[in-house]
């Protein structure tokens, strides 16, 4: 059977890689035979998954994988179908519960796999462990906790698979499309919500309240050991917004799994994040992550989380039966530290921070050394391609030195008593009712005082995830008093997801919905004044105000562009007049401010 998939793929890819010689080389493979074998069944057995019956060489398509979903559904009581979604081209977004009958609520751990559809071993990961738990006698896994398993996150782009998808990826043989039929990243979508896929995914987290958010991928960039890397918010103590549980995770949840890994065979590691694919000896980088990513969304949302990344280099047999190691244990931890995790949670979401990280930036010096990095052994070669030196992985394990990269506080925000989000912006503030962050709705016009921001050299920067995102050279905050109409909102930081509303309302935030461009009306000035009438009242204005005429001059010695340009100058007088639109630029969420102590 395998070598006839394996014949259909050279004669399907012949004609291309004839052509264009498209056939990447991957480096050698390098050994494995791990106790997680006994996990895979032999074709013959009648329950076979999909994937298994290949030997690992093909992953089942979407209408595959639901009808062998359908058959154990069936077959078994401990399974039900949920659907919480469709996508962009209106295909069925759904979950498979697994759970037994008893003690409610149990805590539930959702894993998700194919977010980024190539990468799609935990959909054939969790196939075979919903087998074994209804059908093969881990039932057991069920007793104290439920998983809530989506096989397919991105499934429209699932559907969109090629051979030629991943070329730093070994197997499956077909391989999903990174992006949806949108073409926008799902794990870039957390926070903005614009895809139908990621808007269902936070309503399912809403409803469910995971006590562990299992994110699967499949990771590549350079080689090494490790089969299966992981991480989150908190590890080694760094970069968590969310406390306790960052602590829970890197004190419980690390150890246990890496165990696990570790008695089945598996290489478990951190997640590698080289600072240079050319030159590895550079290091990696431990960097916190932004809110538009699911572990830096479920930080501030107070959601344990997890990213999972197996290595694309590793053969797909392989790092399916490590993935199906993880979620397992997994499972088990979360039965047996429910009440842990649900304390961890609950003092998240009961503290009141009165502050903010908002960007982060690289830390002047090293935050870590790994002393025995488990490596992969390189040489260089003179490209005639690229015209410069190029990296060959050799397939020999080496031990080194890592250096590892960091981050430190950037912009830290002292939160507002609240944020004023006006009625004139429904899309914002269906955001918010989406999050579940808490809100109240002015019933009559509210006149308050409000600090507020204007932008300072605002320039769109390159389309990026359907935006076309701002880039702000300054922001200017100063008193003033607004007056928001019925239907406007107040946001209160003092909430369970103050955090997230920060993240997505204070203007500084890197993922703001400012920064990612929802306020584009600001950035249009809708009125203007002749050349015949501000040349003769600039004039005046610099006869009558010395200390005006020194800032011209200043500006005109400075900005040679500028004095060459009569409109320029022009412009200059017009913004200091009261004729100038003092809403140009102005972002208009307001922030009240804390009562003094």
């Amino acid at each position: 059977m395998i070598r006839l998939l394996l014949a259909l793929v050279a004669a399907l890819a012949a004609p291309a890689a004839a052509q264009t010689n498209l056939t990447a080389p991957l480096p050698p493979v390098l050994p494995w035979k791990g106790a997680s074998e006994h996990l895979a069944v032999p074709a013959s057995d009648p329950w076979v998954t999909p994937s298994e019956s290949t030997g690992f060489a093909t992953t089942p398509t979407y209408a595959q994988t639901r009808a062998y979903i359908q058959r154990l559904v069936a077959a078994s009581p401990l399974l039900s179908i949920e659907v919480f979604g469709r996508s962009a081209q209106g295909r069925e977004l759904y979950a498979v519960r697994a759970a037994k009958p008893g003690r409610h609520p149990k805590p539930v751990l959702l894993a998700q796999a194919g977010i980024h559809s190539g990468e799609i071993d935990g959909k054939d990961a969790g196939l075979m462990l919903l087998r074994d738990i209804a059908l093969r006698g881990k039932e057991g896994l069920l007793d104290n906790a439920d998983l809530l398993f989506v096989p397919i996150f991105n499934v429209d782009g699932h559907e969109r698979a090629s051979a030629f998808n991943r070329p730093n990826q070994r197997g499956p043989l077909f391989q999903g499309w990174r992006t949806t039929a949108q073409n926008l990243n799902l794990n870039r979508d957390y926070l903005k919500t614009d895809t139908p896929e990621m808007r269902a995914m936070i309503s399912l987290l809403r409803k469910h309240r995971p006590a562990l958010y299992l994110d699967l991928h499949v990771t590549d960039g350079t080689d090494y050991q490790y089969d299966i890397t992981f991480m989150f918010p908190g590890w080694e103590g760094r970069y968590a917004h969310s406390k306790a549980i960052g602590r829970w995770l890197d004190r419980r949840y690390r150890p246990a799994v890496t165990r696990a890994l570790a008695r089945a065979g598996h290489i478990p590691g951190p997640y590698v994040d080289a600072i240079d694919g050319r030159d590895p000896a550079k290091g990696i980088r431990l960097a916190a992550d932004q809110p538009r990513y699911s572990t830096g969304y479920a930080d501030l949302a107070r959601i344990p989380s997890v990213l999972v990344e197996t290595h694309s280099l590793k053969p797909y047999r392989q790092r399916v039966l490590g993935t199906y190691v993880l979620v397992e244990e997994s499972l088990r931890l979360v039965a047996r530290e429910g009440r842990a995790i649900a304390a961890a949670i609950a003092a998240d979401r009961a503290s009141r921070p009165r502050t903010e990280v908002l960007t982060w930036k690289a830390a002047p010096k090293l935050i870590a050394t790994i002393p025995n990095f488990k490596g992969v052994a390189y040489d260089r070669y003179l490209s005639a391609a690229s015209g410069g030196n190029e990296i060959r992985w050799l397939g020999r394990p080496v031990t080194q030195r890592m250096p590892v990269w960091g981050e430190v506080p950037d912009e830290v925000a002292t939160l507002p008593a609240a944020w004023w989000v006006p009625a004139t912006k429904p899309e914002v503030i269906a955001r918010l009712a989406l999050h579940g962050i808490e809100y109240e709705t002015a019933q009559q016009w509210r006149t308050v005082t409000v600090d507020m921001v204007r932008l300072v050299d605002a320039k769109t920067r390159s389309p990026d995830e359907g935006h076309v995102p701002l880039a702000v050279g300054g922001f200017v905050h100063s008193p003033r008093r607004e007056s928001y109409p019925p239907g406007s909102v107040r946001v209160p930081s003092a909430q369970p997801l103050g955090l997230l509303a920060a993240a997505m309302l204070e203007p500084e935030s890197r993922d703001s919905l400012l920064a990612w461009n929802f306020f584009p009306e600001i950035l249009q000035r809708t009125e203007y004044i002749e050349g015949y009438a501000i040349a003769p009242l600039a004039d005046r204005m610099l006869a009558a105000d010395p200390k005006l005429r020194a800032e011209f001059e200043s500006k005109l010695r400075s900005d040679p562009k500028f004095a060459a340009s009569p409109d320029a100058r022009l412009g200059w007088f017009y913004e200091r007049t009261p004729y100038y639109d003092q809403r140009f630029l102005l972002y208009p969420v307001g922030r009240e401010l804390q009562p003094a102590r």
